[in-house]
């Protein structure tokens, strides 16, 4: 189903405030999938933000980015302010043809596509592609983690390459998880995305990058112009990808923490999937759970397609986990309150 109109974000605490007016400060926001425990910034040069970002700066970003995600020699990369204007920008640039886009999934993605008049089709399985040139998959999926197997994307790939189309793949939680990653086993007709600022949680660092064939990654730089990364997020970006060991103990980190927040969950419905960044509850009382959280000053995501989800990031300090885990214990004990 295509959602219509506005389409729900996390992340954003003015409209929280807006909700329940009354509710405790500081807010937990926990509406979205970053990683509460950011990357430690390393020390920037103050000519980093006089100066225009340099090409020798963005060179070593890319060369960092290539050894993170395990990108093959012979494909192209690119660097973004952010993985939402690539997005923005794929069908514009893209093949031709109709698109299907696997759901239910970040709804972004189908709205870029119906913006430049494609005709695009929202899919509940893989069995439904039909006639699409072009397939988006989220991978690991958001906001239920559903993985579709490296077998099924090659599968799919060669379909979209016979159709003139390409297989998009939206890579964006797959840091902490990489088994599933397409990248090192790149096919032809196949596009990847991949987030920086969800996994090292420096979201507001403004940091994306596609990987694919070299003239779309190229047509993809042409078309954001110079300078589209800014110096100091070339420079973060650069020194975090190459942080091998920051990555495997932050993932090992955050995998606990989602086991300690389905633990919480447990007793309020059905923890029915996610990833280490983000846990997806349902649940018939998800409505009442949402207000009541809201009053308590914690802040989570709504979904427009199912009123029973609701997806919980991770709290981050020890004071945030002991207010989501009060505010939950009061919510078991006087029920679903007024909405």
């Amino acid at each position: 189903m295509v959602i219509k109109g506005e389409i729900w974000h996390g992340g954003d605490l003015a409209k929280a405030r807006a909700l329940f007016a009354n509710a405790p400060e500081p807010w937990i926001d926990l509406s979205t999938g970053i990683n509460p425990i950011s990357y430690p910034l390393p020390p920037l040069p103050q000519s980093l933000w006089q100066r225009l970002p340099g090409a020798d700066d963005e060179a070593a970003l890319l060369a960092a980015a290539r050894a993170a995600y395990h990108v093959p020699e012979s494909a192209g990369i690119v660097a973004a302010p952010g993985t939402q204007i690539l997005i923005d920008l794929l069908p514009r640039l893209e093949g031709h043809g109709p698109v299907a886009v696997l759901t239910p999934t970040y709804g972004e993605h189908t709205r870029t596509w119906l913006k430049v008049g494609r005709v695009a089709r929202e899919i509940a399985t893989l069995n439904e592609v039909g006639d699409a040139a072009t397939v988006v998959i989220v991978n690991p999926n958001n906001p239920d983690g559903r993985v579709v197997s490296k077998q099924d994307l090659v599968a799919i790939a060669k379909q979209c390459d016979a159709r003139c189309g390409a297989l998009i793949v939206d890579e964006a939680f797959a840091d902490f998880t990489p088994e599933p990653s397409i990248i090192p086993e790149l096919p032809p007709a196949t596009v990847v995305l991949r987030s920086f600022g969800k996994t090292y949680g420096l979201a507001g660092l403004r940091l994306g990058f596609a990987i694919g064939d070299p003239a779309l990654t190229e047509a993809l730089h042409a078309a954001m112009g110079p300078w589209a990364v800014a110096g100091p997020a070339l420079r973060v970006g650069a020194t975090a990808l190459a942080d091998s060991s920051w990555l495997a103990q932050a993932g090992a980190a955050r995998a606990a923490d989602a086991a300690r927040l389905d633990a919480l969950l447990a007793p309020h419905g059905r923890v029915v999937g996610g990833t280490a960044l983000f846990r997806l509850l349902e649940t018939g009382n998800a409505p009442a759970l949402f207000a009541h959280l809201g009053r308590h000053g914690l802040y989570l995501r709504r979904f427009q397609n199912d009123v029973r989800w609701l997806r919980f990031g991770l709290p981050g300090q020890a004071s945030e986990w002991a207010r989501l885990e009060a505010a939950l214990a009061g919510f078991a004990t006087s029920g679903p309150g007024p909405a």
